[in-house]
């Protein structure tokens, strides 16, 4: 088989060559390591794998214990073997297990322990924060100012039924004066936090009425979201008063009273339809 431009390794499957006694693959363009099932050819006599580019090392059982019984001559990327075949050592390669260095200990126990620092020095920086605040976890509003609850108490001279212009289910709307936005009349809208799903509708509500913008609407001025002196939870929205009272009594007037006098003809309930379609959210 020498002589005919054979590639590639050697196929392990040759150790099925039981009764292999003699082969010649010298002068071939064989590569690859020596396979070690060769060594279990027991009656091979002969092996010449001279002229190729084997590489690594030369196994050292069976046919490869007697120097006179093989070639291996234009290799020169072999090594180990028996001593007779005069061959370069093969270099073991050993994995070092290189020890942490006293600059990377060090390095990473002073990381560690800023970052210990920086932990508890953020924890205390919110706890104190979190103790000066109050005890209720308040709702907040981007762009949208907030207001005590005592400002309000003062505004509408403690919630007083003189100054209480509206009344349901949703909660009580009061008259008052906000001497902070210049001595403007203002509607306080308290909520009743009794009625079921209260605290969830004065969010959606704060946000859709932050992001309202007509000319129709009362404007939403600030909001409240506290607790009372009592110690109870209070939330309220404060809106500019409206002098005219409110949409719904001049659409449905009263027969008697004030708001007897409150009428609208179609034109002008035609164009309060028309303004009430064009409100965008």
């Amino acid at each position: 088989m020498q002589g005919n431009f054979l590639q590639g390794p050697i196929p392990s499957s040759f150790d099925s060559l039981r009764g292999l006694q003699q082969i010649n693959l010298s002068r071939n363009n064989l590569s690859g390591n020596i396979p070690n099932e060769l060594e279990k050819l027991i009656f091979l006599q002969y092996l010449n794998l001279s002229f190729n580019n084997f590489e690594g090392e030369v196994p050292k059982k069976g046919v490869f214990s007697n120097a006179g019984a093989i070639s291996l001559v234009g290799n020169t990327d072999l090594c180990g073997g028996i001593p007779e075949l005069q061959l370069p050592a093969c270099t073991v390669k050993e994995e070092k297990h290189r020890r942490p260095s006293t600059v990377t200990i060090l390095t990473t126990t002073i990381s560690s322990i800023l970052f210990v620092m920086i932990v508890t020095s953020l924890s205390v920086f919110y706890l104190r924060k979190s103790r000066k605040s109050p005890i209720f976890s308040p709702f907040t509003v981007d762009k949208l100012p907030q207001i005590s609850y005592k400002k309000l108490l003062q505004a509408t001279s403690g919630f007083s039924s003189e100054n209480l212009i509206g009344q349901g289910s949703f909660g009580s709307v009061y008259k008052g004066i906000l001497h902070q936005l210049g001595e403007c009349f203002v509607a306080v809208k308290v909520l009743n936090l009794q009625q079921h799903g209260a605290s969830k509708s004065f969010i959606v509500e704060c946000k859709a009425l932050k992001n309202i913008r007509h000319r129709n609407l009362a404007k939403i001025l600030t909001y409240c979201s506290s607790i009372d002196f009592k110690g109870n939870d209070f939330k309220a929205l404060v809106f500019t008063f409206m002098e005219n009272g409110s949409l719904e009594i001049w659409l449905h007037p009263k027969e008697n009273g004030y708001s007897q006098t409150r009428k609208l003809n179609f034109l002008q309930r035609l164009s309060i339809a028309i303004d009430v379609a064009s409100v965008k959210i």
